[in-house]
């Protein structure tokens, strides 16, 4: 029997918990965040908002990535963090109760979201040095699926166990504290593990030969690169724009089906909305994923760009009939929000692709940590805006006859994904990315 001391010889012992690592607090500060102030009675405007600020981390964590290199070794990074983020689950669990919520448990997200990023960073660089360049290649499918079981857990597992507690205790708060408690403990697992089982590369060392003013020459230089880019300004245009409409979406959704049908939502239990999203969602955004890596590979980037854009945003009118519906079956809803998923997870495709597409050439890792930062900004700004977008076109009577709130939203989402269609058209690729090379006899 192999001892756990033992256990850092082999990859698989590690990649899974490191990579859900990775992925439960990220869906925690970005999806939890969303559906637990919606429960505990936060305005959309407010929740919105405040909630979109929580992206922000993502969005400037290229600005000390570097730093990660240079002060100890990847190793203790990942379980400092680890450790961090464990007490700021326990935080939030502590801090619900009390009558200054809101504001207390936002702040405990946004340090969250530093130390997640941090950890994003460092587990990332981590996975590099401690495989070969063939060992990065053969686990990179069981680090991809295990982020996904973060999301699995996270807003699935989490949030049905949060419906469950919510009827057992009849008590919104301490059903959704026990299960930042939960989260607590199972991060806290993740860590303890992690101390036996994470090898010790000996690459991962800390680079204590550079100066901290010689790491920011180096930054400004991988800067200066970047805006230097050929067709730079479409490619930050497509960063931004192309996920326009459903990050206009991602704010309301969650609320939307939660929401009673006196308001025009579709008045699920916080239950249902965590088999939904948890289990129907990411099965079929991952099987969207699969197929558009397929696609890709036959057919080439350019040629299925505009398939996929197109399947980002029609399947946002599945929301619009269901606002205009409100249909009972959960069946019928489950389906909708699979058809929605699997198209975003197949138009997600084309996005993820172009980033490797246009960091292609030196500095490519840091010119890509500089591409998901605009893709962080262009999700950021819109969810910041959603509530008081929903809030001033509720008022109006524009698509529905009287009625006014999701239904006017959705379509107007819909409208906005025009975007997406703009930025396809302007921007640059290679007709022959993505193919994949043939073989030759």
């Amino acid at each position: 029997m192999i001892e756990i001391k033992n256990l850092r010889r082999y990859p698989i012992s590690w990649i899974p918990t490191l990579y859900m690592a990775e992925g439960l607090p990220y869906f925690a500060v970005n999806v939890l965040a969303v559906i637990l102030y919606t429960r505990m009675g936060v305005g959309l405007k407010e929740m919105a908002f405040f909630t979109g600020w929580l992206y922000l981390p993502w969005v400037i964590k290229p600005f000390w990535s570097s730093f990660v290199d240079i002060l100890g070794t990847k190793r203790r990074w990942i379980l400092i963090m680890q450790l961090l983020i464990t007490i700021t689950f326990a935080a939030v669990a502590f801090l619900l109760p009390l009558p200054f919520f809101f504001a207390s448990t936002l702040a405990v997200f946004w340090i969250m979201a530093f130390f997640s990023a941090t950890h994003d960073i460092a587990a990332d660089g981590f996975y590099m040095l401690a495989l070969t360049h063939h060992q990065q290649a053969a686990y990179s499918g069981l680090r991809n699926t295990f982020y996904r079981v973060g999301s699995l857990i996270g807003q699935g597992g989490l949030v049905y166990m949060a419906g469950k507690l919510e009827t057992a205790y009849d008590n919104v708060t301490r059903a959704w504290s026990t299960t930042f408690l939960v989260m607590s403990v199972i991060f806290l697992i993740i860590f303890l593990y992690h101390t036996r089982v994470l090898p010790k590369p000996t690459q991962d060392k800390g680079v204590e030969t550079r100066s901290v003013r010689l790491v920011w020459q180096e930054l400004l230089a991988t800067f200066s690169t970047f805006f230097a880019k050929r067709h730079i300004v479409t490619a930050i245009l497509f960063m931004l724009f192309y996920r326009f409409g459903e990050a206009l979406m991602l704010k309301v959704s969650a609320p939307f089906l939660l929401a009673s049908r006196s308001e025009g939502g579709l008045g699920l239990s916080t239950a249902d909305v965590g088999i939904i999203n948890g289990t129907v969602g990411v099965v079929a955004l991952l099987a969207g994923g699969i197929a558009g890596g397929i696609c890709v590979s036959i057919g080439g980037l350019k040629r299925w760009l505009w398939p996929m854009a197109l399947a980002l945003t029609l399947p946002c009118g599945i929301y619009c009939w269901l606002a205009m519906a409100q249909p009972e079956s959960l069946i019928a809803i489950n389906v909708g929000v699979g058809i929605e998923q699997f198209g975003y997870g197949f138009g997600f495709t084309a996005f993820m692709l172009y980033l490797i597409y246009f960091c292609d050439g030196p500095f490519k890792t840091s010119h890509y940590a500089f591409c998901t930062a605009f893709m962080a900004l262009g999700m950021m700004l819109p969810g910041m805006a959603a509530g008081w977008v929903f809030e001033q076109i509720a008022q109006l009577h524009i698509f529905t006859d009287g009625a006014a709130g999701y239904i006017n939203y959705f379509w107007l989402v819909m409208l906005c994904s025009l975007t997406t269609y703009a930025v396809c058209a302007i921007v640059k690729i290679d007709p022959q990315f993505g193919k994949a090379v043939p073989k030759h006899n």
